[in-house]
């Protein structure tokens, strides 16, 4: 692979504002080189310097910086990180798990995050497998919910399983699938489609929930609804997106049912390729104003 250029990772060091958590310039530059190592693993075509530098623009920089800062053991930067996101991660936890079981394996989460094991002297954090292609808070909400999946299925309890498995962090070994980019921009397609295609209302607790990391408790507040309510709204909604995209990618698309469950797949297994809070966040401030809403 073409070795990145000086100006542009000292350029993305500049907009990561890497120098917050005293990021030094070439663990920086290990870090984009590990994120586009893994692009490039699910998308082969990803050759020239043009596309990479496209690329590594794309990704949330500042949260990767973070993420650096966090996994070298800058105090500061972890301050930062419990203070701001342990927050979310509890919430998330919650959603899983209304009567707190689920925020254990928030906890360990941490300590994995730290980096308990040591292997040539260094701590192995859990961050070395964020690679900022979606946000922060995303990529966490998927590593609790693939370890609250292994934690069912240890136990046995099949019948709560999800319609599909959140992905796993750690990076595959397997050859990439080169149909994978396709299905991946038809889904995003859909997903974006249908997500325009709700109700006010229904769109505007997405936003809430996904977009401003807002508890249900606050969602209710906003929308004048109990709490409970908000929750069984929000998980309608998420069965009829799933409905809509899936006829979606049927109807114009012309997909079969295979190519569909391979299209939530390879979706789901990629974060970053379709991270709901961003598609959501640029309709949240309009959706307040269309419902009337502060």
């Amino acid at each position: 692979m073409t070795p990145l250029s000086d100006d542009l990772i000292q350029r993305l060091h500049r907009e990561a504002r890497a120098e917050r958590w005293s990021v030094p310039l070439p663990l920086f530059a290990e870090a984009l080189d590990a994120s586009l190592e893994s692009a490039r693993a699910r998308n082969p075509g990803l050759t020239d310097s043009s596309a990479h530098a496209k690329y590594l623009r794309s990704l949330h920089l500042e949260d990767l910086a973070l993420a650096c800062a966090c996994a070298a053991g800058h105090e500061a930067a972890w301050e930062h990180f419990i203070r701001e996101v342990r927050p979310i991660l509890y919430r998330a936890a919650d959603a899983l798990d209304s009567s707190g079981g689920a925020r254990e394996l928030a906890d360990a989460i941490y300590a994995d995050l730290y980096g308990t094991e040591e292997r040539d002297g260094k701590r192995k954090s859990l961050f070395r497998y964020f690679h900022g292609r979606s946000a922060l808070t995303t990529w966490l909400r998927a590593v609790l919910a693939q370890r609250h999946v292994d934690a069912i299925r240890a136990h046995r309890r099949f019948d709560d399983m999800p319609e599909e498995d959140p992905p796993d962090p750690r990076p595959s070994s397997e050859p990439p699938d080169p149909d994978r980019v396709r299905l991946l921009t038809l889904f995003h397609h859909a997903l974006e489609a249908v997500v325009a295609a709700l109700v006010p209302r229904d769109r505007l607790r997405l936003a809430l929930y996904y977009g401003e990391d807002l508890t249900l408790a606050q969602i209710g507040r906003i929308t004048g609804e109990h709490e409970a309510t908000v929750s069984r709204q929000l998980a309608k909604t998420r069965r009829g997106i799933r409905a809509s995209v899936a006829e979606r990618l049927t109807s114009d698309e012309g997909l079969d049912e295979a190519q569909v469950e391979e299209c939530f797949a390879s979706a789901v297994e990629d974060p970053g390729a379709m991270d709901l809070g961003d598609i959501l966040r640029k309709n949240s401030s309009s959706e307040r104003s269309k419902n009337g809403l502060p």
